[in-house]
């Protein structure tokens, strides 16, 4: 009986650690902090813009089915026009907007690659599936998302005192000496 029993729970081992290893084309999740709860994501919710009635029902755009709704948040626009800018300017779809034409031709003057976000989109999911952690990080959903990148971290303290030992004033951080704990 004993025998059988170690038999058993040695496949049932097996294969949880295969089935753990197989992840397959699944894209890894480094940052496991999803909400065990099956209430709603209070930060997901957007309310609507209120409803008003148009002074001349002409000037409605006409429905488009999956279009924009005039009711929708807009967000960015209304950040925009909140600060005193003119909130036509926010970027629709692939088009660049008039105002931001002269700004992106400056930063393209010495050219510009057009398949960037792609390239490194992949860049980074290849990284993500080589440091997706360890099998019982895997298993027990562990974050290993500061962990897979921390070669890429900047050390702000250590940044600021280069700049500091550069002359360049950094008024925004704490006086020279303090550490912020």
């Amino acid at each position: 009986m004993r025998a059988k029993n170690g038999i058993l729970c040695g496949t049932l081992l097996a294969a949880l650690a295969l089935s753990a290893c197989a992840r397959g084309d699944k894209v890894p999740e480094l940052m496991n902090i999803r909400s065990q709860s099956r209430s709603p994501d209070e930060f997901t919710v957007l309310p609507s813009k209120p409803l008003t009635m148009p002074e001349d029902l002409t000037t409605l755009p006409e429905p488009t089915p999956g279009g924009a709704n005039i009711t929708d948040p807009t967000p960015e626009a209304d950040a925009i026009a909140a600060l005193g800018g003119n909130p036509d300017s926010v970027k629709v779809g692939d088009k660049i907007a008039a105002a931001n034409s002269g700004l992106v031709s400056y930063a393209a003057r010495f050219g510009r690659d057009a398949t960037i976000r792609a390239r490194l989109a992949d860049e980074d999911l290849e990284w993500r599936r080589k440091h997706d952690g360890r099998l019982l990080e895997r298993i027990f959903n562990i974050n290993v998302y500061y962990k897979a990148y921390r070669l890429m971290m900047l050390d702000q303290y250590a940044e600021l005192e280069r700049w500091r030992a550069a002359g360049v004033q950094t008024v925004g951080a704490p006086p020279p000496g303090i550490k912020p704990k």
